[in-house]
């Protein structure tokens, strides 16, 4: 097989080009013709690591993996032994989360929440809303026991990106006295079939070990995707499902696990996830205030040689920024004043001159949020869900 000057051509063409995902397929099913279920399976692999949802390399990995364990053809009506799958794959990667079929280290990723709500500058609508929604309830069990309200449940926050979402959660958490525990994408996801679902229950009991213990998902509409959109991606869909499962599993045991999520994009989230019992509250999350913008300013400003800042300046010039937009906007500014120390060996404070400079090139990052959720506040707002936001476009006049 080594001499075989197909193959040598095969893989040399994948070698100079191996990101291309229908050779790297022709390769591996040649493979399998010619009885090289090892090598078949390590292209495999490297298919699923690029599309992780590629049907015909899910098909031919089902062949070969039959192969391996000794039939002939893999009969229809027998489930895929996933096991088997796993243990063929072992010499070729791992995933990341497991070790000997133990979780690692994933308690290790609870965290003291470390902030409140005071933490928080300004948000006064925000923090009222969470208080009323949320957190009221959650801190009088028996008082919302008498009126009949539910302490299941999960808040969804949304908004554009920049503007704090994740901190809001980690300040509920320690509103509540509880631990919290973040999920990015990359906790989730695995090139491996089968892995991500195992991955969000493991997530699950992780919370649940660590109760009372507030679980945030950041960017949910990656991870609950509308399955509308996913006909042709039967491992998302799965990996909804499987998120479904949990948070019905949560709320029906109630064991001090509250979830939280972030989206730049609460559209495209399943409706099924934002039935009563899982992500059942929204709360609009928009960009700094006033005030929220002056503490954003004092605390990147902090430690810095200033002179002349005028804050409330600062404040109106970066109105529609977000905190990340205002951030940036302190680094670009001290850059100038850095640039400046170095070429005259002396240190020249941040000066308002300097904001003015990083200001023309700075523009809000939230503007093209806006322009995309304007179409959804105004035709798409069927429920009422997005009243708060059609409310603050129409008092901004955006549409």
């Amino acid at each position: 097989m080594t001499d075989d000057p197909l193959l040598t051509s095969l893989r040399a063409a994948v070698a100079a080009a191996p990101d291309d995902v229908p050779l790297r397929l022709h390769l591996a099913g040649l493979l399998a013709e010619r009885d090289d279920a090892a090598g078949a399976l390590a292209e495999c692999s490297q298919v699923l690591q690029r599309e992780p949802a590629n049907a015909e390399a899910i098909a031919l990995l089902n062949r070969v993996s039959a192969a391996l364990s000794g039939e002939e053809k893999p009969k229809q009506e027998t489930p895929f032994d996933w096991s088997a799958a796993e243990e063929q794959l072992g010499d070729i990667a791992q995933p990341a989360f497991v070790n000997d079929g133990e979780p690692v280290g994933l308690d290790e990723e609870v965290q003291a929440a470390g902030v409140r709500l005071d933490d928080v500058g300004g948000m006064d609508e925000v923090k009222q809303r969470l208080e009323i929604a949320f957190l009221g309830p959650m801190r009088n069990p028996e008082l919302a026991r008498t009126f009949r309200k539910s302490l299941s449940g999960g808040l969804m926050l949304y908004g554009p990106p920049g503007c704090g979402k994740t901190f809001i959660a980690r300040a509920v958490a320690g509103e509540m006295g509880a631990r919290f525990y973040p999920v990015g994408i990359a906790e989730v996801l695995d090139m491996y079939i089968g892995n991500s679902e195992r991955a969000v229950k493991e997530l699950f009991d992780v919370a649940r070990r660590n109760a009372p213990c507030v679980l945030f998902f950041d960017e949910l509409d990656a991870l609950g995707q509308k399955r509308s959109h996913l006909r042709n991606n039967s491992w998302l869909r799965t990996l909804v499902n499987t998120l479904l499962t949990e948070m019905d599993s949560v709320s029906g045991r109630n064991e001090g696990v509250f979830v939280l999520a972030a989206t730049n994009h609460p559209w495209d989230v399943d409706t099924a996830l934002r039935r009563p019992g899982r992500f059942d509250r929204m709360l609009l999350v928009l960009p700094p205030d006033a005030p929220a913008r002056a503490a954003i300013l004092r605390y990147h400003l902090d430690g810095r040689p200033l002179a002349g800042i005028d804050v409330d300046k600062l404040v109106r010039a970066t109105e529609d920024f977000s905190g990340a937009d205002i951030a940036h906007a302190c680094e670009s500014a001290a850059e100038l004043a850095l640039a400046d120390s170095v070429r005259t060996g002396k240190v020249r404070p941040v000066t308002m001159d300097d904001f003015r400079a990083a200001l023309k090139q700075i523009k809000p990052s939230t503007g093209p949020w806006f322009a995309a959720a304007r179409n959804v506040a105004t035709f798409a707002n069927t429920d009422g869900e997005y009243d708060d936001l059609l409310a603050y476009m129409k008092k901004r006049r955006m549409v």
